[in-house]
């Protein structure tokens, strides 16, 4: 089985639990604020939904060669997500279907040679195609964490906490790390050190992941001597993409 087999079946599993989670809100738990600051559901709803179009439009790119840029412009994206925001509970769901139904059919008919295809995302760096269902992966996963509306971050998958947890590593913030080494307990013990000046850190790879993207306050994570509470968890610095990944889609991922 492909590595991009494997990641499609994975997104396909989000989507469907965003879904499931969508369907249970109403109107006015739709209109409700999200954990995102200024941001009700419907945002976060219609953030995700236009982002299903943004990623077909970076598909498109990585296919052919030519240049479709995932927006227009910043300014073009946060006008739509606005636009969007107030609209009853069923329109956002049938939204989020669509989209989420255009994006499967796009990587479904993406040739072999396209996942090996270099876009750009409105951050740097550039990476290949095959990526780009890593980051609708964790577009929808954190997202649905963000609508809180029941899905926590444990309910996280351990693989995508897994995975999330090296991209974050790989781009981390040194020099403005508040932490010096991270353990993850078991089942999956690892250490990461060498992180910058600060205490060590333990917990679940899970609770660890929702700390440091600020999905949580700390719950489950501890600092290894025992005294004191964590430090604030330094700025997330996950950007489009770690950077030198290879071009074709390797056999697993990370």
């Amino acid at each position: 089985m492909t590595l991009i087999t494997l990641l499609a079946r994975e997104l396909a599993d989000a989507t469907d639990d965003l879904l499931a989670g969508a369907a249970r809100l109403g109107d006015a738990e739709t209109a409700a604020p999200s954990a995102l600051p200024g941001w009700s559901r419907g945002h976060v709803l219609t953030h995700v939904s236009r982002n299903a179009e943004s990623i077909v439009r970076l598909l498109t790119w990585a296919r052919t060669g030519e240049e479709t840029r995932q927006y227009p412009s910043p300014e073009t994206r946060d006008a739509e997500i606005e636009a969007g925001a107030g609209r009853p509970a069923a329109e956002q769901l049938a939204d989020l279907t669509r989209t989420s139904v255009r994006l499967a059919d796009e990587i479904a008919s993406m040739p072999a040679s396209g996942w090996q295809g270099t876009v750009s995302g409105m951050r740097p760096p550039p990476h290949p195609g095959w990526y780009l269902l890593v980051r609708r992966i964790r577009e929808v996963r954190y997202h649905h964490v963000d609508l809180a509306a029941g899905y926590g971050p444990r309910d996280w998958p351990e693989p995508f906490a897994l995975r999330e947890l090296h991209d974050c590593l790989a781009c981390w913030p040194y020099g403005m790390s508040t932490i010096g080494e991270i353990r993850l307990s078991a089942p999956h013990a690892r250490v990461f050190g060498g992180l910058g000046d600060g205490p060590a850190v333990t917990g679940t790879a899970t609770d660890v992941l929702a700390w440091l993207t600020g999905r949580s306050a700390g719950e489950g994570v501890s600092v290894v001597s025992g005294k004191g509470e964590p430090p604030s968890p330094p700025p997330w610095m996950v950007t489009t993409a770690p950077a030198d990944l290879p071009a074709a889609p390797p056999e697993e991922y990370p």
